[in-house]
């Protein structure tokens, strides 16, 4: 199955093309309900604007997708924005588009263009996260074993979510499904098999994507 994404910031972008503002307005939805009131609200914060186009896909399916040219001729504003949000695998996320208009026509080309660029800085800017499953997990083990451990998780990229110090050292962590067994070899053979590890049922978590 391919990887899916959301949006990781909810910003705005803006590029100038012959003199026509292009504001971009990304933010992430669960519901189209809630992708429609983004809509209305940028709407009524450029109430000036010449247009405000809007796509938007719901669901890690993409089952639900709208796109709306607000005016702009047919196909050149909400489907080349919708694209790119295919394009770039996302979902629960809405884009909207705001044009001043510079005087300067662009022609169907021009728009298609500047519509589709215009959602890709945003995008770009924005940021991708996915999600993975993982594992929660409480360890304890002795202060002697600190050392190499946490050199460990910091070398896999494990977060420590939290620590606690009594007689021994208690962390709490996230760690990958797939990496479960890892961390338990290396604990095996750091401690010589003298620690304590808990783990709870798996949870979906976000995962920020670096390119």
């Amino acid at each position: 199955m391919e990887q899916t994404y959301m949006n990781y910031k909810n910003i705005d972008t803006e590029i100038d093309i012959k003199k026509s503002r292009f504001i971009s307005h990304i933010q992430r939805t669960e519901t189209e309900e809630e992708a429609r009131e983004f809509i209305q609200k940028i709407k009524k914060e450029h109430r000036e604007a010449t247009h405000n186009c809007s796509a938007y896909i719901i669901g890690d399916n993409a089952l639900i997708q709208r796109a709306d040219d607000d005016g702009e001729p047919s196909g050149t504003a909400g489907v080349p924005m919708l694209e790119v949000l295919k394009r770039e695998s996302l979902y629960n996320c809405t884009i909207v588009v705001t044009r001043y208009f510079g005087g300067i026509k662009l022609g169907a080309g021009g728009l298609i263009r500047a519509y589709s660029q215009s959602a890709a800085e945003a995008v770009k800017k924005s940021g991708k996260v996915f999600l993975i499953p993982m594992v929660p997990a409480e360890i304890v083990l002795d202060y002697t074993f600190t050392n190499k451990f946490e050199y460990f998780l910091g070398n896999e990229n494990i977060e420590i979510k939290n620590q606690a110090y009594t007689d021994k050292v208690t962390y709490t962590l996230m760690i990958e499904d797939t990496m479960v067994e890892k961390v338990h070899e290396t604990l095996k053979e750091i401690t010589s098999d003298a620690y304590q590890m808990t783990t709870r049922d798996v949870e979906m978590a976000e995962r920020v994507l670096v390119l």
